[in-house]
């Protein structure tokens, strides 16, 4: 049987790009006859700057969204990162396995310490050694695949290095997991920037589509969407036309369709924006109306999340154990 791991910052309001790159890959994982777990790593929003009440609000709403878009508690572990106390006792074998340099390579790390820095803030430690920490959410169960987007590969790559490390030094103790991908929409760009990911946490948020965005606001925002000068038409190029190549990969993950015979469809970007538009709204409507019916039992959330942390100590405690005494440690 095949376990799958994954999980999702609690930094912003959940986007299409995190739909349509990840949680939608969860959703058909869940059906299929493995073991998914699936986690908000509410931990790796403390690397950053941030309010403790809106990580803790975030954190449940983003728990609430995974339920709405069709997480279902009994075919799959869905849990919140801080209630498992393995993921933090495994990190510290993973830092004392990991190198500095490894690290510092991480692409990430090197886009928000510069912007850290560039807004006067410190740059904290655990935003280097965070990727270490997530090797261990993934590490600690023993997990087969992780379905992510593509802007965590190299992460994901980390995690293989440092498990084959520690195998190799100390006794096999993991398994060495594989990054799966859905085929398109991976990445979902930002409408107005559509060179940088839709990412959670823009400021004015313009060009990013939120799950819990009114309809209205969604057409808004993909009928302004940045297009490309010149006249050559609808056509899907990443390379020289990525503001259509962007709409054209939502409208193809929307549908199921292929973004290359899509652009065959339209003969100007009008028509394009509004597909495209209706097409998410409808998307996400179901998401939207089971979110409301989620949140008005904020109990309900909290016991699936208290039975989804007991189900995953149980799974990660012996993975954890079992590292503890192949690195050197004395049995308590």
């Amino acid at each position: 049987m095949t376990r799958i791991f994954s999980g999702v910052k609690p930094t912003g309001h959940l986007t299409l790009g995190n739909y349509l790159g990840a949680v939608r890959q969860w959703v058909a994982a869940e059906q299929a006859p493995d073991e998914a777990l699936f986690c908000v790593v509410d931990l790796h929003a403390l690397t950053v700057e941030h309010e403790p009440a809106r990580v803790r609000r975030l954190s449940r709403q983003a728990a609430t969204l995974l339920l709405a878009a069709g997480l279902d508690p009994q075919r799959c572990t869905l849990f919140v990162q801080s209630h498992v106390d393995e993921h933090t006792r495994l990190a510290y074998l993973l830092e004392c396995t990991a190198t500095d340099g490894e690290l510092r390579r991480m692409i990430q790390y090197k886009e928000k310490a510069a912007k850290a820095q560039a807004a006067g803030d410190g740059v904290r430690l655990s935003l280097l050694t965070y990727p270490v920490l997530m090797a261990a959410d993934i590490l600690a169960y023993r997990t087969d695949e992780v379905p992510v987007g593509e802007d965590q590969r190299q992460h994901v790559e980390l995690t293989r290095d440092l498990a084959v490390r520690f195998n190799q030094r100390y006794g096999h103790t993991f398994t060495v997991p594989e990054a799966t991908h859905p085929a398109v929409a991976a990445r979902v760009m930002d409408l107005q920037e559509p060179t940088s990911k839709m990412g959670k946490s823009d400021a004015n948020g313009t060009g990013i589509v939120y799950l819990l965005d009114e309809p209205g606001a969604v057409r808004k925002k993909v009928m302004r969407a940045v297009t490309d000068s010149g006249d050559g038409g609808v056509v899907y190029d990443r390379e020289s036309r990525p503001g259509v190549a962007n709409l054209l990969d939502v409208l193809a993950a929307c549908t199921g369709g292929d973004p290359v015979r899509l652009a065959a469809d339209y003969t100007g970007y009008g028509a394009l924006k509004r597909d495209v538009a209706d097409a998410v709204v409808e998307l996400l409507r179901p998401v939207r109306e089971r979110h409301a019916e989620l949140a008005a039992d904020p109990a309900q959330v909290d016991k699936v999340l208290r039975e989804g942390a007991g189900r995953a100590r149980e799974l990660a405690r012996p993975v954890v154990d079992r590292a503890y005494e192949a690195i050197g440690l004395l049995a308590p």
